[in-house]
């Protein structure tokens, strides 16, 4: 748990950074959401392409992708390690959970839309606790260079074991 003297710590630390130019929250805040728009309408050109069969939209989402990837560089620092994929997934479920709280709040459930956008925010929170160094990366494994574990374990031999064991391999998320 958190105390007051770590809180008030923190926020002398951001005040420093912020007098420094180290870090700009305001711009930081700017980024941030127009990175997450950016994977929303990835998500989008996604699905057109599937609905539609125009290769076109995947095109297209190569070019947004590009440009997410270029914009993400400014606000995460660490573009190799597990921060970069949990930083954007972050900023992608933030966005999508606001959303669906959105639409809840159009249909006038303004109590579950609340409680949305309290996730929300909390989703975002962490985003920027990342990226802040309010949370302690360190120990994260960077998945491009060290061996993954297997997570179940189905027997050396199994179907599933084979299967599992390839497509850990060949899955990785954290690529861009």
């Amino acid at each position: 748990m958190v105390d007051s003297k770590q809180v008030a710590a923190l926020i002398e630390k951001v005040k420093k950074m912020e007098k420094s130019e180290k870090l700009d929250l305001s711009s930081g805040e700017d980024l941030s959401i127009a990175v997450m728009n950016l994977i929303s309408i990835e998500e989008h050109l996604f699905f057109s392409g599937g609905k539609t069969g125009n290769g076109k939209y995947y095109g297209m989402l190569n070019e947004v992708r590009k440009m997410r990837t270029e914009l993400m560089k400014g606000l995460v620092k660490d573009t190799k390690g597990e921060e970069w994929c949990i930083s954007k997934h972050f900023l992608a479920a933030s966005m999508r959970i606001m959303e669906v709280g959105t639409k809840a709040l159009k249909k006038g459930d303004a109590a579950k839309a609340h409680d949305l956008f309290n996730k929300s925010y909390q989703v975002y929170n962490l985003f920027w606790g990342i990226i802040l160094g309010l949370t302690d990366t360190k120990g994260l494994r960077n998945a491009e260079t060290e061996k993954k574990e297997q997570p179940l374990d189905f027997g050396k031999n199994t179907l599933f074991a084979k299967v599992s064991s390839v497509v850990g391999k060949v899955l990785d998320c954290c690529r861009e």
